[in-house]
């Protein structure tokens, strides 16, 4: 593993990025079925620096959770639970109980300002019973890509995080009471609108449709099975001590407190810490292995060729290019670089963490950071993951 990357380019790189972009990085790179490469840098605790970080290092994926959620999804299709096609309500029937249901302008996720409707849709409303699920897996449901979800589950942040499971089952009920009935943002199938309520909704079918809560839903449907031991939301909550967790954003708006042990997104912390959009923690090893098990149709996964192949290709265009849950590398700006090939896929996460997959080289490489340590502006983040995925198929191609 030591040879597998100039050294000298991968640290000139670091230098760059390191601690100005994030103060903690795992890597996990697999190529032809083998790991060629695994290493850690930076440090847990950035101001004390008695804490390095390891391999062993648990990340804040963020919207890599995603490809988790809908790869358990796509195992209930492959077993003739649920079609791609099915209706939303068939499972969440409350998401119909709004009919008609108003097109709205949704809510900015950064200064959480409202949306004005898009003049196109103004006075106009839409069906919600004809929301299929493909439409969530492509995010051309309609849905808004976001809402303050976590200040209609309870009225004040939930506590910090204990070593004693605190999981509040209410918070998420209160908070899919008033996911089901918010407004649009667009027309049902229109365009892609990336939406982290159309992801939780699809988490919460999983659940019902495994008669589970989520977390044991998806570990029972794909993470057990694939051996992924790692993974885990509310790391705290079950034991995992901080000094094995990288720390995320100083939340000055609403917690008051770091994110430590606990996840960044407010939504999902506000919902529990368990959701659909967000809220799983990993070490790279095992976020590459999960790529692995998709690459190879490993059969544990419980999905057929057939499926993973829909998955993986072009559904829909728009400001992304997407599969089924799976984004796919974009022609230009891709912070898979500009050197994985075409059909590379792949997911990224706002807390500065990514999986990409290239099949013509049967290579997958997990990129952990916390970049949002210093904040949410992208400060690096999208040159640092560009060029360090080009080292990596420079390293590949050169062995």
């Amino acid at each position: 593993m030591a040879g597998f990357m100039n050294r000298k380019s991968f640290e000139t790189l670091l230098d760059r990025h390191l601690p100005a972009t994030f103060p903690a990085l795992s890597i996990c790179v697999i190529h032809q079925g083998k790991t060629v490469w695994q290493e850690a840098r930076g440090w847990i605790d950035p101001e004390g620096r008695r804490q390095a970080a390891s391999v062993d290092s648990l990340f804040d994926l963020a919207s890599v959770t995603k490809l988790i959620i809908e790869a358990s999804f796509l195992a209930l299709v492959e077993a003739g639970v649920i079609g791609l096609d099915s209706r939303l309500v068939d499972v969440v029937p409350e998401f119909g109980r709004v009919n008609p249901r108003k097109i709205g302008g949704g809510q900015d996720p950064h200064t959480r300002a409202m949306l004005p409707t898009e003049p196109q849709f103004r006075g106009k409303s839409v069906d919600p019973t004809a929301v299929r699920f493909r439409h969530l897996l492509t995010h051309t449901s309609g849905l808004p890509p976001w809402r303050s979800v976590y200040r209609l589950a309870a009225d004040r942040p939930p506590p910090p995080p204990t070593h004693v499971d605190q999981y509040d089952a209410g918070r998420w009920r209160r908070g899919l009471e008033a996911m089901v009935d918010f407004p649009f943002a667009g027309a049902i199938g229109d365009a892609v609108r990336y939406s982290d309520i159309g992801i939780l909704l699809l988490g919460e079918a999983v659940a019902r449709l495994q008669g589970s809560r989520l977390d044991h839903a998806v570990n029972e449907l794909a993470l057990a099975p694939l051996g992924l031991g790692a993974f885990t939301f509310n790391p705290m909550l079950k034991g995992i001590t901080r000094d094995r967790i990288a720390p995320s954003e100083l939340d000055d708006h609403w917690r008051q407190r770091r994110a430590w042990g606990e996840v960044h997104d407010e939504n999902a912390c506000g919902l529990g810490g368990i959701a659909g959009h967000a809220g799983l923690f990993a070490t790279a090893q095992d976020v590459a292995r999960f790529g692995q098990a998709w690459l190879s149709g490993d059969e544990r996964l419980a999905i057929s060729s057939e499926l993973r192949q829909m998955a993986t290709s072009q559904q829909v265009a728009g400001q992304f290019r997407l599969g089924l849950g799976w984004m796919l590398r974009a022609d230009r700006d891709s912070s898979a670089g500009d050197r994985y090939s075409a059909n590379s896929f792949g997911h990224t996460g706002f807390t500065g963490t990514s999986l990409w997959i290239d099949p013509e080289r049967e290579l997958v490489s997990a990129v952990l950071t916390n970049r949002v340590y210093h904040g949410r502006a992208d400060e690096g983040i999208q040159a640092f993951r560009r060029a360090l995925h080009d080292l990596i198929v420079d390293s590949v191609d050169g062995r």
